[in-house]
């Protein structure tokens, strides 16, 4: 089993995981775009790294002493804002969400971690209003949330938890290639979606391991 480290524990994790995410958008947005060329309007690569650039961008202009709660909540605002297209609205709820679970404590512990994933997770698939198997974003988000959480549960620490999150991260976004769409873009070309991996599943995974860090 892979063993990482969780970082996103206090503000300047959080602050130093936003800039991975940026980083992985940038270093990903051509497998993005060909992805999303199969099933979207090709654009999903460009948009997250407009989004992780203006989200980055704004949270470096918060005081150093802004809770975690609000660095993520001013995160989910901004992605929304600057996104185009359905995967603001989605990761944006999903961080705006995960904000509201934090409130206004300076450190998470496994258990708020948990919690705040979960919260994410029911966020966006209430935004999206999508289901496990419909072949978007949350086929990868909502298991990785459920091993998380269930790690958590059994008394494992948030290093360990997050190894499992990533695996399941992982089939999860394999997943999606045989799934016909039900959802989004994707959901014109019918049978057709079958056979491509989703490309808000791969960001999905994608973001999730910049955020657990090396």
């Amino acid at each position: 089993m892979q063993t990482v480290t969780e970082p996103t524990t206090d503000a300047a994790a959080l602050r130093a995981a936003v800039t991975r995410c940026r980083i992985a958008a940038e270093r990903h947005r051509a497998l993005l775009t060909h992805l999303d060329d199969a099933l979207g309007d090709g654009d999903h690569g460009e948009n997250l790294v407009i989004g992780f650039r203006a989200a980055e961008m704004h949270i470096a202009e918060l005081p150093a002493e802004t809770r975690p709660g609000e660095l993520l909540r001013a995160v989910g605002h901004r992605l929304v804002a600057a996104v185009g297209g359905a995967s603001g609205p989605l990761y944006g709820t999903a961080f705006i969400e995960a904000g509201f679970v934090a409130g206004a404590a300076a450190v998470m512990d496994a258990t708020t971690l948990a919690a705040m994933r979960t919260g994410a997770t029911a966020g966006l698939a209430r935004r999206g209003r999508c289901s496990v198997g419909d072949k978007t974003i949350l086929d990868t988000l909502a298991p990785a949330t459920a091993a998380f959480a269930a790690a958590i549960a059994r008394g494992s620490g948030a290093s360990v938890a997050a190894g499992e999150m990533l695996t399941a991260a992982a089939a999860g976004m394999r997943s999606t290639r045989p799934l016909v769409a039900r959802r989004g873009l994707a959901l014109r070309l019918g049978a057709r979606s079958s056979g491509h991996l989703d490309p808000g599943a791969v960001s999905c995974f994608m973001l999730l391991r910049a955020i657990v860090g090396p």
